[in-house]
């Protein structure tokens, strides 16, 4: 089953939160804290003080979802160096990111754009 397919956005809440917190909660941090409306489609993803553990909530037109992952080994390569509270990232950061890579560390090539090919 693949999960978060063409998403529109996702944002990351940098900070650790209380795990104790469920969809209630999460939406108030999204709105308060990320400045963002938790019935927008987009994935707010939040992780433990450990790193061990992501929470990512999302509305998907008929009610919330709330998505969680515990590792069993290892943590995850939260970008706390990133500047801000809140990070947008690309989907593809988000799949390296639950497979344990760095994405502080990783910059693709730039997109170009030309009018001519001459």
């Amino acid at each position: 089953m693949k999960m978060f397919i063409d998403t529109p956005k996702i944002y990351l809440h940098k900070q650790p939160v209380d795990f104790r917190k469920s969809i209630n909660g999460l939406s108030m941090l999204v709105e308060h804290e990320m400045q963002q409306s938790p019935f927008s489609g987009a994935l707010f993803v939040f992780c433990n003080q450990q790193r061990t553990r992501l929470k990512v909530l999302y509305w998907d037109q008929t009610g919330f979802c709330l998505w969680y992952k515990r590792l069993e080994k290892d943590k995850f390569r939260w970008p706390r160096l990133m500047p801000g509270k809140v990070l947008s990232i690309s989907e593809q950061q988000w799949h390296w990111l639950l497979q344990g890579i760095d994405i502080q560390k990783l910059t693709p090539h730039q997109p170009l754009s030309y009018q001519s090919a001459g």
